[in-house]
C-alpha cells in the first residue's frame, strides 16, 4: 500500500506538469484555511518538482503565508463575536487565559510538531490575545522545521515509514526549534509583546 502511495504521487506530479507546483503552492495556502486537504501531499510534491532547497522554501513561504491569513481573519473578523458570546464563559475564558499566555518557544513548537493541526492553531492564536508579531516569528521558526519534517518524509515515504531512526530525526528536528526559538526569543522579547 505504501509503495501504491508513492507512486501515486509521483505519477500525480508528473501528470500535472508545469501545473502540478502551481497547484501544491495554491493548495498550501487553502489547506491553512480548511483543513481537510493533505499538507504534506502538497510539500512532497514541491519538493520532488523543485528539489529539496528550493522546494523548502517555496513550501515554507506559502505556508507561512497561508496560516497568517487565517490567524488574520480569525483575530480581526471573529475574535470580537467571540470575546461577547464564548469568552465570557468561564471554562472558555480559563482555556483562552492559558492560550493568551502561551510562552514564544511553546507557541514555536507547537508549530513544528508535524501531528498537530495547523489550524487550530490559526484559530486559537486568531481568538487569543498572543501579539501578531509574536505569532509571526513562531510561524517563520516552526513552519520552516514542519516543512523540513514533511518533505524529508514526502520524499522517501516507504524508507521513513519503516525506519525507527525517523522518531530520531523529528526529536533532532524539534530539538533545533526549540534552540531556534530561544535565541530569536531573547533577541526581540516576543514573550514581553502579549
Amino acid at each position: 500500500m505504501l509503495e501504491w502511495l508513492d507512486n501515486g504521487i509521483v505519477n500525480l506530479i508528473e501528470s500535472l506538469g508545469v501545473y502540478g507546483p502551481i497547484l501544491g503552492c495554491f493548495l498550501i495556502l487553502i489547506e491553512s484555511m480548511l483543513p481537510m486537504l493533505p499538507l504534506f501531499v502538497f510539500i512532497t510534491l514541491n519538493f520532488m518538482v523543485f528539489g529539496n532547497l528550493v522546494g523548502l522554501l517555496i513550501s515554507w513561504f506559502f505556508t507561512v503565508v497561508g496560516c497568517m491569513l487565517s490567524f488574520l481573519l480569525f483575530r480581526y473578523k471573529i475574535r470580537g463575536v467571540f470575546d461577547k458570546k464564548l469568552r465570557i464563559k468561564k471554562q472558555v475564558n480559563t482555556l483562552m487565559k492559558k492560550i493568551d499566555n502561551m510562552r514564544y518557544t511553546t507557541l514555536v513548537m507547537m508549530m513544528a510538531i508535524p501531528f498537530l493541526p495547523a489550524f487550530m492553531i490559526n484559530i486559537a492564536g486568531g481568538l487569543s490575545k498572543i501579539s501578531t508579531r509574536k505569532y509571526f516569528f513562531a510561524l517563520l521558526v516552526g513552519k520552516i522545521f514542519l516543512v523540513y519534517f514533511w518533505g524529508f518524509i514526502g520524499t522517501s515515504l516507504i524508507e521513513s515509514l519503516t525506519n525507527p531512526k525517523i522518531l530520531l530525526h523529528i526529536l533532532i528536528i524539534l530539538g533545533i526549534a526549540y534552540v531556534i526559538s530561544l535565541i530569536i526569543n531573547k533577541k526581540l522579547f516576543l514573550d514581553g509583546d502579549d
